[in-house]
């Protein structure tokens, strides 16, 4: 290893949390915010009478602390608050050439957006305009494509309840279902596959279930940086004596042990509480071979329970009143053969029967799941085993058990819940129709990987993005960019700068928003929005600070300028329901009837829960009943996670999906560079590689250039890179066709030394 490739790389030896996070969020503090006294506005995330956080959708607990929240949150919190500023000067210094030279972090580094913007071909800038001329020349598009399913409409899970409402209605007005979203990319295995297994695309679990498991599941997720306020959680049910299994393919610090901020004794003494009590390195793509093994020891136990005269281990009753399909699953795990299991998941025999040993001997489970199971391509068939496994033992609709996927963004559910979606029921479109008296379509929309290709082939000429920054967060990048250059329209409605923004079309505008932590004023006065937490609560969110620009709107009120100008027709009152946001929740109540009394129940502290079917045992599907469904082959990427080494993409903890807050992986050793990939230090003895080396990785034709090795507790025949920057091996067609997610967990890769 030279110098250079061994440039911040070092084994770090402290749990997660503790102060390093205190000191990480000082630095986000002084670095953004200096001696602001919006510095204030980190007391008030998370509260009853505050703001919800910009990041995770980890749940509130009914009983605050002095601050509820972590360290990722804070920075969510001081990237969105900072000092910077973008405004127009800073355009007139920088062409949009130059600018898409910076890095990802760099653009959005520059600060907050100030005044809607532009692009002029002419002088290769982006030029300040006022909002009426910004939704003049969006509308001038629209009302031009020759139909409305040349429109796409994105949206971010930054979205509040009342801004997605608008924005689907607004875009069913217009005539399409397209609308491509961030929950494509991440968790929509769950939400296609487990209507079908228990009528409901949501966790089961409230956070109080937690306090009463006796045994947690940990599969393919990584809270120490994706959900940090989970580690509390973690911690009680550890101190508690009840066992955490962990199943992923990584050793990451926060599912190993944490040091909590808030616990006197730990952080003097610098101590810290162990999370799993055990952890079992699978292989990437092989969840399901580890859950039909777990599945296959369950039955194998409970044949042994029964023929020496006991009650066997699975829940019949449950099974008999409450499901079908038993009979059918069972076959299929009978034939189900060890050695392939071993192989596929990369655990031996006795490691998997040892966490089938912990399922069975605790009354009460909850799975909790990331996108180490969904993001595969066959990751809708993964959650529905893990469905599965939890029915064998009646592990739904009671106290301390369920089913827990781990959404990541701070209101991606709540959107969903809310009418993004681009297959939407009848019943919900007559519903809508009625309340607004439109005439929506019918037709199913476009996802994204399906708008990214209707963009590229030139049937799409039109992108609205409410949020977030498609282009990069999609695979495929370099198709991305030239479907984004081929549009007649690029609306990008966002509080920073970022690479999507400078994929010019004929027509490019940013339209900057306020942010959660910011004021919204509207004609009957100050406002708050509602987002849903991963756990189906809904609650209310009201920014403090002074908006850092007197010319930026509201989402909602960006929107209806857009819709106005789009259709000059609508029959929708638009200002009304921007001037105060209650309309805008009385039209959600009129349309979704889990919402009834909206507006008085989300005034009660900590707002209400959604009703979820399947926590109390009714199965919201066709024949209400809860479903074993079978996923006949234990392969979960059609033959790509069967090769000598297949490469996950993982996020960094200085990272929020596609935003870069800092160049440091803290837990993982790594500071100040990207250019690193992780593998297991016996599989590159057997390559002859070391720690250090530098290697190109390739995937067919495709090549992520000029990458560091970094030796890390991974599992054998598994590599892992950071995400966005690998997504560049990923074809655009290479996707789960149930969810239309990228498979960007399970890439056939080969390394070779760089040049």
């Amino acid at each position: 290893m030279t110098d250079q490739s061994s440039k911040g790389i070092k084994p770090y030896k402290g749990p997660a949390g503790g102060w390093g996070a205190l000191r990480a969020v000082a630095l986000a503090v002084k670095k953004e915010m200096g001696a602001s006294a919006s510095t204030r506005a980190l007391l008030s995330l998370n509260q009853p009478v505050g703001f919800d956080c910009p990041g995770c959708a980890w749940p509130d607990p009914k009983h605050t602390s002095s601050f509820e929240f972590c360290e990722n949150g804070a920075k969510a919190v001081t990237w969105e608050a900072t000092n910077k500023r973008v405004d127009p000067d800073f355009f007139a210094q920088h062409s949009v050439s130059d600018l898409w030279d910076w890095s990802d972090y760099a653009l959005e580094d520059a600060g907050r957006l100030t005044h809607p913007l532009r692009y002029d071909p002419a002088t290769d800038h982006f030029v300040p305009i006022s909002w009426d001329e910004a939704f003049e020349r969006a509308g001038s598009v629209m009302r031009a494509l020759p139909d409305a399913n040349a429109a796409e409409f994105y949206t971010s899970g930054r979205a509040s309840n009342e801004a997605a409402f608008l924005y689907q209605l607004f875009a069913r007005e217009f005539g399409t279902n397209n609308f491509p979203d961030c929950s494509n990319m991440c968790h929509e295995a769950t939400s296609v596959g487990l209507p079908k297994s228990i009528g409901v695309g949501k966790g089961t679990v409230t956070l109080e279930d937690f306090e009463h498991a006796d045994a947690i599941f940990c599969i393919g997720h990584n809270p120490g940086t994706n959900h940090p306020r989970m580690l509390g959680t973690l911690r009680e049910v550890s101190r508690r004596g009840a066992p955490i299994i962990v199943i992923n393919p990584m050793r990451e610090r926060g599912l190993e042990r944490f040091q909590d901020p808030q616990a006197p004794v730990e952080m003097i003494t610098n101590g810290a509480t162990t999370i799993a009590s055990a952890y079992h390195l699978v292989r990437v793509g092989g969840d399901v071979a580890m859950l039909k093994g777990v599945m296959k020891a369950l039955f194998a136990a409970d044949e042994a329970d029964r023929e020496t005269g006991g009650n066997g281990l699975l829940d019949r009753a449950f099974i008999a009143e409450h499901t079908v399909g038993f009979e059918t699953l069972k076959a299929d795990i009978d034939k189900a053969d060890w050695g392939e299991i071993v192989r596929r998941s990369g655990l031996s025999r006795e490691a998997i029967e040892s966490i089938a040993q912990v399922y069975w001997h605790s009354q009460r489970v909850i799975i909790c799941y990331g996108m180490g199971v969904t993001q595969h391509r066959h990751g809708t068939e993964a959650v529905q085993q893990i469905a599965n496994l939890l029915m064998l033992r009646g592990n739904f609709g009671r106290e301390g058990a369920g089913i827990c996927p781990l959404r990541g963004h701070s209101n991606v559910q709540g959107d969903r819940t809310v009418g993004i979606t681009e297959l939407p029921t009848e019943a919900f479109l007559a519903k809508l129709d009625e309340a607004f008296g439109i005439k929506s379509p019918r037709p199913h929309g476009h996802n994204a990987v399906e708008a990214v290709a209707a963009m590229r082939d030139g049937t799409a000429k039109a992108f609205i993005g409410l949020g977030g920054n498609l282009a990069v967060a999609m695979s495929d990048p370099e198709a991305c960019f030239a479907a984004f250059r081929k549009l007649d329209l690029n609306v990008q409605i966002v509080t920073k700068l970022n690479r999507t923004c400078l994929l010019t079309a004929r027509e490019s505008l940013i339209l900057p928003c306020l942010g959660l932590t910011e004021l919204d004023v509207q004609a009957s006065g100050l406002q708050s929005i509602t987002v849903e937490d991963s756990m189906s609560v809904v609650h209310a969110s009201r920014g403090m600070l002074k908006p850092i620009s007197d010319a930026l709107l509201s989402e909602p009120a960006i929107i209806a300028g857009l819709a106005k100008a789009s259709m000059p027709g609508t029959a929708v009152h638009w200002d009304d329901l921007v001037a105060d946001y209650d309309l805008i929740r009385d039209k959600i109540e009129a349309v979704f009837p889990d919402f009834f009394d909206f507006n008085a129940r989300v005034r009660v502290k900590g707002g209400f829960r959604l009703r979820v079917g399947a926590s109390i045992r009714e199965w919201d599907t066709p024949d209400c009943k809860a479903h074993f469904l079978v996923r006949e082959s234990m392969d979960e990427d059609d033959g790509k996670d069967d090769t000598p080494l297949t490469l996950t993409t993982i996020r960094s903890h200085d990272q929020y999906n596609t935003t870069i807050y800092g160049l440091n992986d803290r837990y993982r050793g790594i500071t100040g560079r990207r250019d690193v990939i992780f593998a297991n230090e016996e599989d590159l003895a057997d390559l002859g590689l070391e720690a250090g080396d530098r290697v190109d990785v390739l995937a067919g034709e495709r090549i992520l250039s000029g990458q560091t090795l970094v030796a890390h507790p991974i599992s054998r025949g598994s590599l892992a890179a950071y995400y966005p920057e690998a997504n560049c091996l990923i074809p655009l067609d290479d996707y789960d066709r149930h969810s239309g997610t990228p498979a960007y967990k399970s890439i056939a890769v080969t390394l070779r030394r760089a040049a």
